[in-house]
């Protein structure tokens, strides 16, 4: 456990350098796809497009509604239990994740054969393993506190976000609330990043601060570029635009306190390091 808790203490130290940031977000935004059958460069967002909207994750239906009730029990399991579940959810959010990498990041397809979304399926993967860290230090504290009405804003867009009301042939609006249980969001970076994040800002600061400054920050990236396809290169799916808000704002809103965090660590130990200066 020691061990862990040194690879946890270097984390905290690396993940908060430029450099990495900034590694972290060209991952994301300019590592090209890898297809098999090949591809026209010049065409890469339009493979990309085509991957993500012909993923593994389309194939797999009968098992949405697990996905959707396994998060659900965990919320109640960690409102009624707190600490005793702590390491469950987190283990289901990292295995969530790696999920989410291999059934959204991947297709296999007649005109391109296998196609990964690169940039995606690296960092998700990076995600996950944050998350199965987690459930091993266990840093996130679920004890119940006293918050400012104001911090609880992320909760409905978080229950927007999981339940994504859509009509997935029109691409409309469909507030039928049977896509709480029986959609694909259980299974999608997208729709569960809120859920998870979510919960993690209600209990900051007593929070795992690598878990919540990389999937923020992985949040912030994926959401921006659903802004992007959704708004402006296929308006016609603004609908899906507005669902991915969530992801958006929730994502940022996390990584920023993420880096709150950061600055008291820094003015804790510098207050520390004047006061043995001063002895």
């Amino acid at each position: 456990m020691m061990g862990l808790e040194r690879i946890q203490g270097r984390l905290e130290l690396i993940t908060r350098r430029w450099w990495f940031l900034t590694l972290f977000i060209l991952i994301g935004t300019v590592t090209p796809p890898i297809v098999t059958k090949g591809y026209d460069p010049s065409k890469t967002g339009d493979i990309i497009i085509y991957i993500l909207t012909n993923s593994l994750i389309n194939s797999l239906s009968p098992l949405y509604p697990i996905f959707k009730i396994i998060p659900i029990i965990l919320i109640f399991a960690l409102i009624l239990f707190k600490n005793r579940v702590s390491r469950i959810f987190s283990l289901y959010a990292g295995i969530n994740y790696f999920l989410s990498a291999f059934l959204q990041g991947i297709a296999i397809t007649d005109e391109y054969g296998l196609g990964i979304v690169t940039g995606n399926f690296v960092l998700m993967i990076v995600v996950a393993l944050s998350w199965i860290l987690e459930a091993f230090i266990n840093r996130n504290d679920f004890t119940p506190r006293k918050l400012p009405i104001s911090r609880y804003w992320v909760v409905p867009l978080a229950f927007l976000a999981f339940w994504y009301p859509i009509d997935l042939e029109s691409a409309r609006p469909d507030f039928n609330p049977i896509y709480l249980i029986t959609n694909t969001s259980g299974l999608a970076f997208c729709t569960m990043t809120p859920v998870y994040l979510g919960i993690l800002t209600l209990y900051y600061p007593k929070v795992n601060v690598v878990t919540l400054r990389l999937t923020g920050l992985l949040g912030i990236i994926i959401g921006f570029w659903n802004m992007i396809g959704n708004f402006l290169i296929m308006p016609d799916l603004w609908w899906n635009g507005v669902l991915h808000l969530p992801l958006l704002f929730i994502s940022i809103y996390a990584f920023v306190l993420s880096l709150r965090n950061l600055c008291s660590l820094i003015k804790h130990n510098e207050a520390f390091l004047l006061t043995n200066y001063e002895r």
